[in-house]
């Protein structure tokens, strides 16, 4: 099997660099006239696979939306997992998972061992206890084929204190960790995309974090923050300069408060403005 960081430039030469977002909030599904139920996050989410399917190459379940309903929320996330990988969607598990030794070896089991029920094609992951102790994550990805995305400068407004904070070295937190996946990444010198990548939210300056986006050309970027949260598609050339070829555009709410029957329209839109920008 390719990498996963080929499989997601060829999603990007083929459709393009938005991703879609299945984040079924209780307001979203009483918008669908969906129960707020294992039920109701089941058929929303697939729903939003069968809209997704042919128009982008990406879509990024929020695992939270189903994981507060216990095992039935589970297995209705295995449904969805399952149906947009069927349908040739590369997905992104939300998990945003860390931990060290076989703890965190066990959640990268969980989500990208072939054969997992939650199988995906990527996963979120937090580097808090630093990038090195994602070590078993990383390398069970690379056996696989499989990709993650680690929490680098976030769009949340809680995040900056801790994220813009100096190492002993002088850099800031953000920088460091993208600087660390940048190495890891380099270490394996494999051409084209590579298959770990951060996540710099949409509605931060990179800079402003100490993060040098000329390094991350090649390097997949997870960026929300576009639509609800308040960054516009038409800044991602102005946001990621030189890194805009490798960026997921990731948007959910904005697309998916267009209802069961806007829906697929609503992704060609956004579809559309994201390539109107790499064009």
């Amino acid at each position: 099997m390719a990498s996963f960081g080929s499989r997601l430039a060829t999603g990007f030469d083929q459709y393009g660099q938005l991703c879609v977002g299945i984040d079924p909030h209780s307001w979203l599904l009483a918008d669908w006239a969906l129960p707020d139920t294992a039920a109701g996050v089941r058929e929303f989410g697939l729903r939003v696979v069968e809209a997704a399917a042919g128009q982008v190459a990406v879509v990024k379940p929020q695992v939270a939306f189903y994981e507060r309903f216990g095992s039935a929320g589970y297995s209705a996330l295995e449904d969805v997992l399952a149906a947009a990988r069927q349908a040739g969607l590369l997905v992104i598990a939300d998990a945003k998972r860390g931990d060290v030794g076989s703890t965190v070896e066990a959640y990268s089991q969980a989500w990208l061992a072939p054969g997992s029920p939650l199988e995906s094609d990527a996963m979120t992951v937090s580097a808090y206890q630093g990038v090195g102790s994602l070590g078993a994550v990383l390398e069970l990805a690379d056996r696989h084929d499989k990709g993650v995305f680690v929490l680098g400068a976030t769009s949340n407004p809680e995040a900056a204190a801790i994220q813009l904070a100096q190492t002993s070295e002088g850099e800031s937190v953000a920088g460091r960790i993208v600087g660390d996946v940048v190495s890891w990444n380099a270490a394996r010198s494999a051409a084209g995309l590579a298959s770990v990548g951060v996540v710099i939210g949409a509605t931060v300056h990179a800079s402003a974090f100490g993060i040098d986006l000329e390094a991350l050309r090649g390097v997949p970027i997870l960026a929300p923050g576009f639509g609800h949260q308040g960054a516009t598609i038409d800044q991602l050339p102005s946001l990621f300069g030189a890194a805009m070829p490798s960026v997921l555009v990731n948007v959910s709410r904005s697309i998916l408060s267009s209802g069961p029957d806007g829906v697929r329209a609503a992704i060609s839109h956004h579809a559309a403005e994201v390539r109107a920008c790499r064009a």
